[in-house]
């Protein structure tokens, strides 16, 4: 309920102070929130899977779903809990998900809250376009400074907008899946790429964009387009014009030649 985080709207101050009205012998409210507040960060004992589990929600679009954890403890102490990465890719494997976002979130010794973001996700194309989505968004800005990672398919941040909670960020990862699929949309006359990996997907999708650009050449290996086949309507086809024009005198025309000339031959046979 603190003004400072940013979180408390004035219906929820309205809500609380009609409880607190109606159950006049309710502990005090900082001690409520103490008791809640140790419950919910209390984290021992858990796997990382029922870290990610425990609060947790999923967004999804044309079938690659992404993931959104709230991680209560220190960024930096995640990080060194053993086998970490296996357990982030196992988690996304049994849940079919794409990528995963873990937000964390401690308080300090001064107890202000301190805010971390770790996105976790195999495909290079997908985390790339996730994470420039977060870096460049200004509205709201989250105000993100790189950290080190400890695997190549983990970025992590220090998020210097602790008021940008995981609520405010799933737009922005809404966004960042609606760009993903604008950058890799196969141009229609594609090959289907069914049964290749993502990465493959995105190499041949960046071959297809090569070959439509001037003066980007495709790799040696790549044959050249066939050129378009004559029976298509495109342009200096002669079906481009129209169908030709017939008429019944020039039906009849042709059936007596083919006529004679059938009896022609029939002639010369018997000769």
């Amino acid at each position: 309920m603190d003004p400072k985080i940013g979180k408390a709207t004035l219906k929820d101050n309205q809500y609380v102070e009609n409880l607190e009205a109606l159950f006049p012998n309710l502990p005090k409210r900082n001690d409520i929130f103490d008791s809640l507040q140790k419950a919910k960060f209390d984290v021992s004992g858990l796997t990382t899977e029922q870290m990610l589990r425990k609060d947790q929600k999923t967004i999804s679009r044309q079938g690659t779903k992404v993931a959104i954890s709230a991680i209560y403890m220190d960024l930096e102490a995640f990080l060194q809990r053993s086998g970490l990465i296996a357990d982030l890719h196992a988690f996304c494997q049994a849940h079919s998900y794409d990528a995963l976002v873990a937000m964390t979130i401690f308080f300090n010794t001064c107890n202000e809250p301190v805010r971390q973001l770790a996105v976790f996700c195999p495909h290079t194309a997908l985390r790339v376009t996730v994470c420039g989505v977060l870096e460049r968004s200004h509205s709201p800005s989250l105000k993100l400074t790189p950290a080190p990672s400890i695997h190549p398919n983990l970025q992590t941040y220090l998020q210097g907008n602790t008021q940008v909670s995981r609520k405010k960020l799933l737009p922005l990862l809404q966004e960042a899946l609606s760009a993903y699929f604008d950058s890799t949309n196969i141009p229609s006359g594609q090959p289907e790429t069914e049964g290749l990996s993502r990465e493959q997907v995105d190499k041949e999708l960046d071959r297809a964009g090569n070959s439509l650009i001037p003066g980007l050449s495709q790799d040696e290996e790549e044959p050249p387009l066939p050129p378009t086949p004559m029976n298509s309507l495109v342009d200096e086809c002669p079906l481009d014009q129209g169908l030709p024009k017939f008429s019944a005198e020039v039906i009849f025309e042709k059936c007596s030649q083919i006529s004679l000339s059938e009896s022609t031959t029939a002639s010369r046979s018997k000769k």
